[in-house]
């Protein structure tokens, strides 16, 4: 019977008051029942993962900062979204008007891109809609795993290694020279030549301009002993490592110690 009346009276409203009878439902309902929580007074400020580096197969946690711009205060569900994969996700969350520090539970994320960059939906309502954020969430993949807290890098790409002399003799020095390419920013890293975990050479200050450069590293007396040695290449950025990626596979192997293919 109330539901009735209330019905009616809303009919009657919209008939005989032309400024409610413009399509404004959400005013028309803050009008009656007071001021609402809605999408668009909500900001992502801040997104923290944990542990940070994360590593293949390891679970994570995030942690938000969400600001509430309005006055008004409700309980929400917040997704954290990898495009269109869902990560994690936080129910009947309250949002406070100011800054929100929201935990979302472990997640058995796998990371396995270059670069994950993160979006967060929220439900109001049964209403799902995605959230502003203040800046560019991103995971990168750096030699210790994936973080949040690293600064961009790249893309860098080592188009060649080459070794002098070449083919190399065991106990004499030798010099490495790698032609790198950088599609990012001009930066300025330490580099180093590693085999395994064990490193050959390195160069500490090197300017890598946008575009193709080629490094010259100081000599090496470097001991050739297993059946093959494989060399990568490491950048540190303040000081975060990075792996770079290779046009092919850099190897010496007993028949020479060289890195011709």
């Amino acid at each position: 019977m109330k539901k009735r009346i209330f019905i009616m009276i809303w009919i009657g409203l919209m008939f005989f008051l032309p400024s409610l009878a413009q399509p404004q439902p959400e005013k028309l309902f803050d009008k009656f029942f007071g001021p609402r929580l809605n999408s668009r007074d909500l900001k992502v400020l801040e997104l923290e993962m944990n542990p940070d580096p994360v590593r293949e197969g390891q679970r994570v946690s995030f942690y938000a900062t969400i600001s509430n711009r309005s006055q008004s205060s409700g309980r929400v569900s917040l997704f954290i979204k990898d495009r269109d994969e869902l990560v994690t996700s936080a129910y009947d969350v309250f949002l406070k008007p100011g800054d929100n520090r929201v935990a979302f539970p472990l997640a058995d994320y796998r990371f396995s891109r270059k670069d994950h960059c993160f979006t967060i939906e929220v439900d109001i309502e049964q209403t799902r809609k995605p959230i502003d954020v203040a800046m560019e969430f991103c995971a990168r993949r750096t030699y210790q795993g994936w973080s949040m807290s690293a600064p961009r890098v790249g893309p860098l790409f080592v188009e060649d290694l080459d070794m002098i002399p070449d083919p190399a003799t065991p106990g004499k020095d030798i010099r490495f020279k790698a032609r790198l390419r950088n599609d990012g920013n001009p930066m300025r890293v330490d580099v180093r030549i590693q085999d395994r975990d064990q490193i050959v050479t390195q160069l500490n200050d090197a300017f890598l301009p946008h575009g193709t450069s080629e490094l010259l590293f100081p000599n090496t007396r470097y001991q050739f002993q297993r059946f093959d040695h494989c060399f990568t290449v490491i950048v540190d950025v303040e000081r975060t490592p990075y792996k770079v990626d290779a046009a092919r596979e850099f190897c010496a192997r007993p028949y020479g110690w060289s890195l011709r293919p």
